[in-house]
């Protein structure tokens, strides 16, 4: 009987105070679009850190651990921690969730690629998801402005949603399955209106 393949085994989670970590030049991101780091901070304040950081042990000239971490993937959500500290909202040697990449090898991913693979395997959600989480927000009796402060857009944006949200479940469910664009949905809820 052969072997049986090796089980996987996952990089271990810690949480690290965030003096001991440093933004590593590996991270991919170079170029700034989407939600800016002053909203990332906002929403951390009010909701706490959702997704750890990824870090890998910065090593001395023998290879040696020297107690820091490097951050080639979490770049974003550092930074706005960085602002936080900066706004005395958290300490600067505050624990901080990390994900710890060890390296065994020449065969492990590189920092480089760690940080690709952040960046593209997150998906989107989809446009119908949102429209139906903001309904359930409301809902839940939040206002249309409180809404659009937690999310960093306008009560313009989240009443169109909520409109979005109202289209009828048959239509919706063609527009999940690409059977129509957001556009048509649009047209559709407005002829409705």
């Amino acid at each position: 009987m052969g072997k049986a393949a090796p089980k996987l085994v996952l990089s271990r989670s810690q949480d690290i105070p965030f003096d001991r970590l440093v933004l590593s030049q590996s991270n991919v991101r170079a170029i700034d679009c989407g939600v800016s780091i002053g909203a990332l901070a906002a929403d951390i304040a009010r909701r706490s850190l959702l997704q750890s950081l990824n870090v890998r042990p910065v090593l001395d000239e023998a290879g040696a651990e020297t107690g820091m971490f490097e951050v080639p993937a979490g770049g974003r959500r550092y930074r706005a921690l960085e602002l936080l500290i900066k706004q005395k909202k958290f300490a600067k040697d505050g624990p901080v969730p990390c994900v710890v990449r060890l390296v065994s090898g020449d065969e492990d991913p590189s920092a480089e690629e760690d940080s690709l693979a952040e960046n593209m395997f997150r998906q989107q959600l989809h446009p119908l998801d949102q429209f139906r989480a903001m309904q359930t927000l409301a809902d839940q009796g939040s206002s249309i402005d409180d809404i659009a402060a937690r999310f960093m857009t306008t009560p313009a944006v989240v009443r169109q949603r909520l409109k979005l949200a109202s289209v009828a479940p048959a239509l919706c469910e063609i527009y999940a399955d690409d059977g129509m664009t957001l556009e048509q949905l649009m047209a559709v809820r407005r002829e409705a209106a």
